[in-house]
């Protein structure tokens, strides 16, 4: 009887023990990630390096947006009763795109008068923050680094992984939208 007791002691107290987390077989580090912000930055920087040298060769007064792109007026209105965009407005437009080099990827007859509202709809991180800075009649030259155009995964047709681009884009027209 006494071992009967100890015995059924040693198992509450063995049995009662807090349960401990289960560690994982395998344990993977940050490298790739690391990695990931290396190969980004180095492209980054080479991108950047490219637009500084088509800056430097053209005598325009490129403006830097706080969206990370670059920009020139070839129309400028210097009006204040046209207005930009608001969200939802409707921009009536025409654009090509460009690489760096210059060659032309797209022209405005092969992407013809694009309807967009405003961030209503999906449009490359650059075109949809250069529209939001543009006015009716104005023409603006855009360089967009590979991030603010289609980034990795280019457009799947004639533009490639991580492309920077030039675009050229021209406002027709803008519809104002009432917010309600």
């Amino acid at each position: 009887m006494n071992k009967l007791l100890t015995l059924t002691l040693l198992l509450l107290v063995i049995g009662c023990k807090t349960p401990e987390a289960r560690r994982p077989i395998f344990s993977k580090s940050g490298s790739f990630i690391d990695e990931s912000v290396a190969r980004n930055k180095e492209l980054n920087s080479k991108e950047q390096a490219a637009i500084e040298k088509i800056m430097k060769q053209h005598d325009y007064n490129y403006i830097a947006s706080q969206s990370g792109f670059w920009y020139y007026y070839n129309t400028k209105i210097d009006t204040d009763t046209l207005k930009t965009p608001d969200f939802g407005d409707i921009v009536n437009y025409n654009y090509n795109v460009k690489a760096l080099n210059g060659n032309l990827i797209y022209s405005k007859s092969d992407l013809k008068t694009q309807t967009y509202a405003m961030d209503k709809e999906e449009l490359f991180t650059g075109l949809r923050e250069g529209l939001k800075l543009m006015k009716t009649g104005e023409t603006v030259t855009f360089l967009f680094p590979s991030q603010k155009a289609y980034g990795y995964y280019g457009d799947e047709n004639k533009i490639g992984t991580n492309v920077p681009l030039i675009c050229e884009v021209t406002v027709n027209s803008i519809t104002q939208i009432k917010s309600q």
